[in-house]
């Protein structure tokens, strides 16, 4: 019991008190480039997701054999397999998604989420813990990315997932789908983060 509570832990350690986009403030330009539509965001953040977790149980299962001197390089290699296997996927089966998010795929490789985790916890910890710490940081990352869409989607586009949700009467705001917006929705999220965990230590 004890151990499921503290991988529990581990996995919600990466998507609230430690979120890489809304707290640790990585991975901007991939955040500020496909968070325009939940389509985008929901399928950036799971392609990340996936090379977090397949990168960080191969870098643990390494960390010994790798020479100190050249493990960034190393850690950027098995990165680049990742997602060169995803990017594939994609074109196989999510052509349209890998249309639209364009060269953001490929550029997963230097997203310094997935190398900040692979030098700081993969390369320290175990296989499990490893795989854990992908998982919580990447649905961290998804649900950071998913909330910003929703709200530039919603208020910049009038639609949700492609879905019209306003008559011909709404005003779009045409900001919140240029990079401006992304900054001023970013910073509302942050603001709104930060009120929520201070106000969780003041209960505590």
């Amino acid at each position: 019991m004890e151990k499921k509570k503290n991988d529990l832990n581990l996995i919600f350690f990466g998507i609230i008190d430690n979120n890489p986009t809304l707290v640790q403030l990585l991975g901007m330009c991939s955040t500020m480039a496909v968070s325009t539509s939940l389509e985008n965001g929901i399928g950036m953040g799971l392609a990340t997701t996936a090379v977090l977790a397949g990168s960080n149980v191969v870098i643990s299962l390494l960390r010994k054999l790798i020479p100190q001197r050249i493990r960034i390089a190393a850690y950027v290699v098995i990165i680049a397999g990742f997602v060169t296997i995803i990017d594939l996927l994609m074109q196989g089966y999510l052509p349209q998604l890998t249309k639209e998010l364009g060269i953001f795929i490929p550029l997963i490789v230097v997203n310094c989420i997935i190398l900040a985790r692979a030098e700081a916890f993969a390369s320290k910890n175990n296989v499990w813990r490893s795989f854990l710490d992908g998982i919580g940081m990447g649905l961290g990352f998804t649900l950071a990315l998913s909330a910003m869409a929703v709200v530039r989607e919603v208020l910049g586009s009038g639609a949700l997932y492609g879905y019209e949700l306003f008559g011909d009467s709404f005003e779009p705001v045409a900001i919140l789908r240029l990079p401006p917006g992304g900054f001023i929705t970013l910073g509302l999220l942050i603001a709104g983060v930060q009120k929520l965990k201070s106000r969780g230590k003041e209960d505590a």
